[in-house]
Formats: C-alpha cells, sequence, structure tokens
C-alpha cells in the first residue's frame, strides 16, 4: 500500500501565537504533492522542513480568511526565484481570482511559470480535481464567509498478481501489465485460465477530510461519512460554545461529534484559539465523545489508514 500521508505546516487560528503557525497542510499520494491552505509563514516552515517544493503542483485554498491564505503570494513570489516553470494550480472562491492577478502582477512581474485559478463554488459538493490516484471534492461548510472543506478519495489501484500461479501456468513477466489489466491467460494446450485465478484483490482505498473553519453543523457527518482521518477544526472548548456559535466556530466535543456520528477512523483536531497555552483540554474534551482523536501540531505527519473493522 503506497503512502498516504497529512503533513501539519500549521494549525493555529487567526492570531499569531509562538506555538502555531496559521492554517496550512500537505497531503501526500502516490508521489503527488497537494496543499491545503497557505496562510502566513507557510513557506518559512515548508523551507525548515526541507520540503522539496518543486513537487508542489496544486493548492486548495478553504476560504480567504487572512489566516488561511496570506502565505500564498508569497509562495508563488518563492518559486519563481526557485526557477520553477511547471503550472501551479489553484483553487479558491472566485473572489481571490482578480486579487491573485493584481499581486501577481505587482510583486512578481516576469514570473517564470503560470499561476492557474480554478474558482470553485463553496457551496456545493461537487469533484474539483480528478487523476488517476485521487479525487478532490468540496465539503460545504457555514462560516463567516464562503467557506468549504476539501475531502481527498484515492481510487483503487492494480490488483496483485498472484505468484503461486505465475509459476503454475509458467506465465511470462512480460503479461504481468495485461493480466493486471483484466486479461485471461490462455494456456498452450488451449485452456483459458480466468483472470480472477491470477489476481488478488487491489488494496482498500483511503479518503481523508479537511474540515476547515466551521460552525457545528449537525448534516456535516453525512458528507463525510466513512473516512478513515478527520480533521475538524476545533477552536474552542465547551466552556466557549456560545462564542463559537457567534463566529461561525466549533468546539472540541462538536468536532468529535461530527466523527462519532460519521464512523471515521481517526480524528484530527486543529485551529487552535490562541487563548490555549496548551490543547490537553481540548483532548480530553474530544476523547470523552470520540476516544480516537489526536492534535495536529506543526511537524506533525499522519498517515491516512484504514479504519479498524
Amino acid at each position: 500500500m503506497q503512502p498516504f500521508v497529512v503533513k501539519i505546516l500549521g494549525c493555529g487560528s487567526a492570531k499569531p501565537t509562538p506555538r502555531h503557525h496559521a492554517s496550512s497542510q500537505i497531503v501526500e499520494l502516490r508521489n503527488k504533492i497537494f496543499m491545503v491552505d497557505c496562510g502566513e509563514g507557510t513557506q518559512i516552515y515548508l523551507h525548515n522542513a526541507r520540503f522539496r517544493l518543486g513537487k508542489l503542483s496544486h493548492i486548495f485554498i478553504s476560504h480567504l480568511h487572512g489566516d488561511h491564505c496570506f502565505g500564498l503570494i508569497g509562495l508563488i513570489s518563492s518559486l519563481g526565484l526557485m526557477g520553477r516553470s511547471a503550472p501551479l494550480h489553484v483553487y479558491a472562491h472566485e473572489a481571490l481570482g482578480p486579487m491573485l492577478d493584481a499581486q501577481i502582477a505587482l510583486f512578481c512581474n516576469g514570473l517564470g511559470f503560470e499561476v492557474v485559478f480554478h474558482p470553485i463554488d463553496t457551496s456545493l459538493a461537487q469533484v474539483i480535481y480528478d487523476d488517476k490516484s485521487l479525487t478532490v471534492s468540496t465539503i460545504p461548510l457555514q462560516h463567516r464567509m464562503p467557506c468549504c472543506g476539501f475531502l481527498f478519495t484515492e481510487k483503487p489501484g492494480w490488483p496483485h498478481i498472484r505468484p503461486d500461479m505465475f509459476d503454475f501456468y509458467h506465465i511470462p513477466l512480460s503479461q504481468v501489465y495485461n493480466i493486471k489489466g483484466g486479461a485471461d491467460w490462455v494456456t498452450p494446450e488451449g485452456d483459458v485460465v480466468p483472470n480472477s485465478h491470477l489476481v488478488k484483490d487491489p488494496d482498500p482505498v483511503r479518503s481523508y477530510a479537511y474540515c476547515s473553519d466551521t460552525r457545528y453543523m449537525p448534516e456535516l457527518h453525512e458528507m463525510v461519512k466513512g473516512v478513515d482521518l478527520l480533521y475538524h477544526e476545533s477552536t474552542y472548548g465547551s466552556e466557549f460554545e456560545e462564542q463559537a456559535r457567534k463566529y461561525y466556530h466549533s468546539t472540541a466535543a462538536q468536532a468529535a461529534t461530527v466523527a462519532r456520528d460519521a464512523g471515521v477512523g481517526q480524528l484530527m483536531l486543529g485551529h487552535y484559539s490562541a487563548r490555549y497555552d496548551h490543547e490537553d483540554c481540548l483532548l480530553q474534551e474530544a476523547r470523552a465523545i470520540f476516544p480516537d482523536t489526536i492534535l495536529a501540531n506543526e511537524g506533525l505527519e499522519v498517515p491516512v489508514a484504514l479504519k479498524k473493522s
């Protein structure tokens, strides 16, 4: 099974703190690199972590609050200074398009690569990216401005060859890709060996849901049902539930309720209020409802592992 990993670059909220960077993550699957949100300072952490920026191809911005997108133009500028030539694809609410064009014209004159902007409708759940490895879909959320999360869903890979059957029928290795592609094998005597006897099922697919800033949505669990890993904002503890409702954020308990009702494999909390010197209180609150909960933290790498049956 190929690596499917979420790497935390920043998990704080709007007010900067010495402990947490603004929101940003890397999602890596089958040698493809995606970024989710790009808060201020993202590129600093990427450089400190010696991350290979050349492999970054697509950036998904959940909404246009600064702690989720102020790092974007700086990152684009740095990529230009590094001599990038490959296009960079940016997905965000349509309002970012003209602003991004103006920033590039002002700060990145002569940029050596194309920034391809893809406007997204944050009010719809729809596929916005699709390739041979995965799809990325939007998850409509409720915040003070248009906002969505993102669902990364792996596609099935090739079936696995059964070496014992290859040996038994003396099938040449040159036929591996044909048989993985569904072909039967015909013996020299003319007997047909069905493809199902020659391969095993491909690895089960995995999924990751990123739920950015949002008020608690009782219906959200239907949109992230059964995902293997769920990141859900948990700006506050339950003692600030009224404040969370007022400012369209969630508590740790509410995030855990979504995870429990959705039957996810694992919950990761993030987007912490600057009022907390540590987040253990949020972790304990969430684990009381959904035990398989962890805290996001800068530098953390979380494998997207299949749910335990």
